[in-house]
């Protein structure tokens, strides 16, 4: 309880929690426990909390999971968390959190994700993150961090993501973090880093990002500038070990050498101190501190310019997301600002540097005109649904058609202009009666926002056909259940086989909320191919709000990485929902499905009437589909496959 009141002072959302409640008991809001009975996971992402972490957590010892971000949250991290020795999830991102980073947390033996982005923290980043051997996800960005990136992260043997981008970190890239085994993502974007970039970074390919740290050098990455005896100086100031450079073969002037490298008369030396004079030292110290100064003075007035630059773009979202994350946007400015879609845009006619052509995407502009004359200049009346990163709206085209227009702020896409053009090609060539159709998009400079135009479905999404708890029409009948699953896995299906005019695809985010079911009852997948177009940062955040719906597959929380299996795994869970008809946690339909009692586990809003062959078909496949277990889990093909016998043999 005191929990509860330091999180949602007001008892807004949390009014499930009682004093004289079971926490075990499945009604209070966010929390599961696991099979000793005691509180195991405490989900909470997006709730609209406004409190601060009580350092009472520290009380659930056997706490795995913690799940806070997308939320409002101040104060500081309380040291006690560290306490939670099973904890292996650690979610505080996207809040505002302020105040230093507990070196605490340095003991949190169990701790495999560690998501602090998007928040106030100041201060260094402790080098007890070091001890954190099970860490594979270190994500800080969006943060005032300062002072030098540790050395001590180079130990983290099972890191695989590393973000410490838009902080006002200094001093060089360490390289030891070149060795760690499994690291494939080092982001140290918009920092003050300098000195030279380790070669071996180089190994990393496209998961190494060192942008805007106009104090980087380097030889092997062809954006940074070539390096001098002042970098290799600049480093010997934070204690990097120096390496006389080498040119033609004979070593070149080391500034902190000079005086070793001139003649010298043997009588003055034996004469003199076996210190150097201080006027010496008083003129090279001065002299030094006087060019560091200057480097120094430069490389903020160079930022300071790009930063003015970027910022020109965020000019419209005021009613379009919250305070924090138009924050985020704001620090994030992308490079496609300078397009203007929705004027004539030459290289759409052509192709990109990675062959692919536009001809076909010239066809899908819409312009702004048309797209704000369908939406009423985006009324709230015509509002669908908003998200932490989309709105969506209700528009009708001049022809008198439907539609439904999603509106992204362009900070949240893809950084660079080739990548964001590939993923459009890919939108426009998606065409299966099972998906969501893409009429166009519009892309506006001046707005700074893109805008993709959709068929409207007129009938939801399949999560209104859940939890209905009395006759009403949003009771879906044994037949059109058994369609809208066999329509969801024919789009699937389409997604993850290659084509010639399109490679194979993991959705990565199926759920029921991604079901839209159209005039005739047929589901239409949304959203398909639509993270290929956003910057990284949006799609991990976006996947996390999907996280406490239980459609992620269990291993993407372990590996980070999404395949097609995972795709099945949601699948699976939407099957599971449709055919007990509520939205509950995965286990627990499970569970209730191997009970082989399908009068007990099948929506009792059927009133009897299903086909008992198609509902044991049904569920054998959603069970075979949410195995823990990708290598279990059958490919859609197969599920297509099993569908259709189920078919013949009713």
């Amino acid at each position: 309880m005191e929990i509860k009141s330091s999180l949602d002072p007001e008892n807004k959302y949390l009014a499930s929690w009682t004093s004289d409640g079971n926490p075990c008991s499945g009604s209070f809001e966010g929390v599961a426990c696991n099979v000793r009975n005691k509180v195991g996971n405490i989900s909470l992402q997006g709730k609209g909390l406004t409190g601060r972490i009580s350092p009472a957590v520290a009380g659930l010892k056997c706490l795995s999971g913690l799940y806070l971000h997308y939320n409002s949250l101040t104060g500081e991290i309380p040291k006690e968390i560290s306490n939670l020795t099973e904890l292996s999830d650690l979610y505080l991102n996207v809040n505002s959190l302020s105040g230093e980073i507990p070196r605490e947390i340095g003991g949190m033996a169990s701790l495999q994700v560690l998501e602090l982005c998007c928040n106030q923290l100041t201060g260094n980043i402790p080098t007890e993150m070091g001890f954190l051997k099970k860490l594979s996800t270190l994500a800080l960005q969006h943060n005032k961090l300062a002072g030098q990136i540790p050395f001590s992260l180079g130990k983290l043997v099972t890191l695989k993501r590393l973000d410490l981008s838009f902080n006002r970190l200094s001093g060089p890239i360490p390289a030891k973090l070149a060795k760690v085994p499994q690291l494939e993502v080092l982001d140290v974007r918009n920092n003050t880093l300098f000195g030279v970039v380790p070669p071996a970074l180089k190994k990393f390919n496209g998961g190494f990002h060192y942008e805007n740290n106009p104090g980087l050098c380097g030889v092997v990455f062809s954006a940074l500038r070539g390096c001098t005896a002042w970098d290799d100086l600049s480093i010997s100031q934070v204690g990097v070990p120096f390496a006389p450079k080498i040119n033609n073969g004979a070593p070149t002037l080391d500034p902190r050498s000079a005086s070793s490298a001139a003649p010298h008369n043997q009588t003055h030396c034996r004469n003199s101190s076996k210190f150097p004079p201080i006027g010496i030292i008083g003129g090279v110290t001065t002299g030094t501190i006087t060019l560091l100064i200057l480097v120094f003075l430069s490389i903020v007035r160079f930022r300071r310019r790009k930063q003015k630059i970027g910022s020109t773009s965020d000019t419209s979202d005021d009613q379009f997301s919250s305070i924090h994350v138009k924050e985020f946007y704001s620090r994030s400015a992308s490079p496609l600002v300078s397009l203007e879609y929705d004027h004539e845009w030459n290289s759409m006619n052509g192709q990109d540097g990675n062959g692919v052509s536009h001809g076909l995407l010239h066809s899908f502009k819409f312009n702004l005109e048309e797209v704000e004359s369908a939406t009423q200049h985006f009324s709230e009346v015509n509002l669908l649904g908003r998200s932490k990163f989309s709105a969506v709206y209700k528009g009708t085209l001049k022809n008198g058609s439907s539609v439904a227009i999603k509106r992204i702020s362009m900070t949240s896409c893809k950084p660079e202009e080739a990548d964001f053009v590939k993923g459009l090609s890919l939108l426009t060539s998606l065409q299966h009666e099972n998906l969501v159709k893409l009429r166009g998009f519009c892309c506006s400079k001046g707005r700074g926002e893109c805008f993709f135009v959709y068929d409207f479905a007129s009938k939801g999404n399949l999560s209104n056909y859940l939890d209905v708890v009395d006759e009403s029409s949003h009771v879906l009948n044994w037949p059109t259940r058994f369609s809208i699953i066999n329509g969801i896995a024919k789009g699937v299906r389409y997604l993850h086989s290659s084509e010639t005019n399109k490679p194979g695809i993991v959705h990565r985010n199926i759920s029921v909320e991604k079901v839209l079911i159209d005039q005739r009852f047929s589901p239409l997948l949304m959203d398909s191919g639509l993270f290929k177009l956003l910057a990284d940062d949006i799609v991990f955040s976006a996947l996390k709000v999907s996280a406490a719906m239980g459609c992620l597959a269990p291993e993407y929380i372990t590996t980070g990485h999404f395949t097609e299996k995972s795709d099945v795994y949601a699948f699976g869970v939407i099957v599971l929902q449709v055919l007990c008809g509520k939205r509950l946690p995965t286990n627990s339909m499970r569970v209730a499905a191997e009970s082989c009692r399908l009068e007990d586990f099948i929506d009792a809003n059927l009133k009897g009437e299903f086909s008992e062959c198609e509902t044991s078909r049904l569920t054998k496949i959603a069970l075979a589909c949410t195995n823990e277990l990708p290598d279990y889990r059958p490919t859609m093909e197969t599920v297509i496959q099993e569908l259709s016998e189920s078919t013949g043999a009713s």
